[in-house]
């Protein structure tokens, strides 16, 4: 479209100064050479450039369903034909062709205006839906192109992942993605499946356990059976529900084919009775005279501004709402977004930073608080566990001293052990103390995760940790739900640590434990009640839901995979934005309305005119100067309405 657009646009610049400047002189149809200039130019215009206009004009005729295609098409159709017969044979025409200069009207300049500015709105539009396969093609880099198999002599051989069939062996290195869906046959580590539960902590696994393809091991080596290959892995139902949902979305209502619709066939009728009066009715004239009156009607009709109506506003739009901190994606989103009654929110990253803080330090045995962060944040200073990061972080913070260990083992998917100072110290899970016969003090019922420390065999303490909420969030969820949204808490989550979140924010509808597929379900339960839904979320497990909400909100600060799902991201995360970005939808939608008018306006009240009401009293048909003037206004008129939406926003 671009390329036809750049084209079209050399082409129709030259043939509009070379008509009108004739016509504002008096001399339009005096100049032959001047006319095949238009027409030879015109033909690639109207041709090829224009080409998927009547493509999709012929397709909306075989559906009986008429659109801004189908306007158009008629409109260029007309001005093209016409024009070029009136090159062609217009010495032979009857003179109630002749226009008020003394030739036959040509209207290249008005069929290659309409298709370039047409071109010119499909270029705006199309630009903001180019990323549509972004989504699919994250979720399918997750999935490694290699994998290490097991044959059966135990030899290691790599091989392409698509080589995989259900009851190989695979080994999976620290760090490394899991190639497919399985279970643990050796070894033990902490597995990052965030991707599926949206929370940042590894999972500790051993053998025995299920392990998902796509997901990212952790600090030990493991060896797993697949039971499940190819399109079977929970990953590729992922893909699979994310391109479904982008299929069954409900394309986009346009206004403009609605303005269209009803306006393409009173302008058709309009036509016809303009030629029955002129060639029938009224006994003083003849049947060119008719002619003369249907084609200006289907001429003038065509307002080239239309198919400028709702990509400038939306242009104006989208950059607006980017300097709010709002990326809209598609257009769609700013039509539905006003009219949405429930969000849908993901707890892990959304509502909260997405990362484990230090919030309790809870000391035993004479030790300090101090003594027990220093002790733990030294031996986990060289770890790569989120809990281990976030210890050291707080220590840090706090400016204790974390004097070096030496002999540190990490025991992957349990914990960590040093010695510090002759020291042996013990950090991580209660198995991992219970392994080491530590007497540890009965289990609370606290949602938060915890950190258990042993000091030469001896319990020393507990660090619990939690994901904060953001700073923004509860002011965000005050204001969202005073506009009149329904809140969802959908996560990943256990629904202790969900419920805590939500206890806070006063949420009173949360949902835990949810698979990316059971959050896409909610999503579809929720719109088959009638609901209007939008979904935020930051995860690659968020993308099933993203896609199958009426809008999709992604924050900035998550996963590629959740922004190439959604229609909308926010910049910074924060939930206010959301209350702007609807504040938006409706401005634009109102300007699009506004912008309609414009563009049909100039052109409706031309309509009488070239149907030849003033010929009686004036004895004039429609100049072509005047078709002229009304595209050009419409399109200024929309053009400079666009513009104003920075105004009625900013109100």
């Amino acid at each position: 479209m671009k390329r036809r657009f750049l084209i079209s646009a050399t082409l129709t610049v030259p043939i509009f100064v070379v008509a009108m400047s004739e016509m504002a002189g008096g001399a339009h149809g005096a100049g032959p050479l001047s006319l095949w200039f238009q027409a030879i130019a015109a033909t690639p215009v109207v041709f090829w450039a224009g080409g998927p206009f009547f493509a999709r004009a012929r397709e909306a005729l075989r559906a009986r369903k008429l659109n801004m295609f189908s306007l158009i098409s008629l409109g260029v159709a007309a001005a093209y034909s016409f024009s070029l017969a009136a090159l062609l044979i217009g010495p032979s025409y009857p003179a109630a062709f002749a226009t008020s200069a003394g030739g036959v009207a040509v209207y290249f300049e008005a069929a290659a205006m309409i298709v370039t500015l047409v071109l010119l709105g499909q270029v705006l539009e199309l630009g903001a839906r180019r990323r549509t396969g972004d989504a699919l093609r994250a979720l399918l880099s997750l999935a490694p192109d290699r994998a290490i198999r097991l044959e059966a002599d135990d030899t290691e051989r790599e091989v392409a992942s698509s080589e995989l069939i259900i009851g190989d062996r695979i080994r999976v290195r620290s760090g490394e993605r899991i190639a497919a869906d399985g279970e643990v046959l050796e070894g033990h580590s902490a597995v990052d499946e965030s991707m599926l539960t949206g929370e940042p902590l590894p999972v500790d696994k051993s053998i025995g356990e299920p392990v998902t393809g796509g997901s990212v091991n952790g600090e030990g080596s493991m060896v797993i059976r697949l039971v499940a290959t190819g399109n079977n892995t929970v990953l590729a139902r992922i893909i699979a529900m994310v391109a479904e949902a982008q299929r069954s979305r409900a394309p986009i209502s346009r206004l403009t084919d609605r303005a269209a619709a009803w306006f393409t066939p009173t302008v058709i009728a309009i036509s016809a009775a303009a030629f029955v009066v002129w060639a029938v009715v009224v006994v003083d004239t003849s049947i060119p005279r008719g002619l003369v009156a249907a084609v200006s009607v289907l001429i003038i009709a065509c307002p080239c501004a239309l198919g400028l109506a709702a990509p400038m506003s939306l242009m104006v739009a989208t950059g607006l709402a980017a300097r709010s901190g709002v990326l809209f994606r598609n257009a769609a989103a700013l039509e539905t977004l006003s009219q949405i009654d429930t969000l849908v929110i993901d707890k892990t990253g959304t509502l909260t930073e997405g990362r484990p803080s230090l919030v309790g330090i809870d000391p035993h045995n004479d030790v300090s608080p101090h003594e027990l962060l220093s002790v733990a944040a030294s031996v986990e200073r060289g770890a790569t566990h989120p809990l281990a990061q976030a210890c050291v972080a707080h220590a840090n913070a706090e400016g204790l001293d974390t004097p070096s260990a030496i002999n540190v083992e990490s025991i992957p998917g349990r914990g960590i052990r040093g010695e510090i100072d002759g020291r042996k110290v013990l950090v991580g899970s209660r198995e991992l103390l219970a392994s080491e016969n530590v007497v540890q003090p009965t289990t609370d019922d606290d949602p938060r995760t915890e950190m258990l420390v042993a000091i030469d065999g001896v319990f020393a303490g507990r660090l619990s940790f939690q994901d904060r909420i953001k700073e923004t969030t509860p002011a965000a969820i005050e204001s969202l739900r005073r506009a009149g949204l329904m809140i969802v808490m959908a996560t990943g989550d256990r629904l202790g640590p969900a419920k805590k979140v939500a206890d806070e924010l006063g949420l009173e509808h949360v949902h835990a434990q949810l698979s990316p597929g059971e959050k896409a379900d909610l999503v579809t339960n929720l719109r088959d009640q009638g609901r209007r839904v939008a979904v935020a979320g930051d995860g690659i497990n968020d993308a099933p839901a993203l896609a199958a909400a009426e809008v999709g909100i992604a924050m900035a600060d998550g996963t590629d995979i959740a922004m190439a799902s959604a229609d909308l991201t926010l910049l910074g995360g924060d939930l206010a934005k959301i209350k702007t970005a609807r504040t938006l939808s409706s401005a634009t939608i109102r300007n699009i309305r506004q912008n309609l008018f414009f563009a049909f306006a100039y052109n409706a009240l031309g309509i009488p005119i070239a149907a030849g009401v003033l010929y009686p009293l004036t004895g004039m048909m429609l100049d072509p100067m005047f078709a002229g003037a009304a595209m050009s206004l419409s399109s200024v008129s929309v053009i400079v309405n666009s513009l104003r939406l920075k105004r009625s926003v900013a109100a």
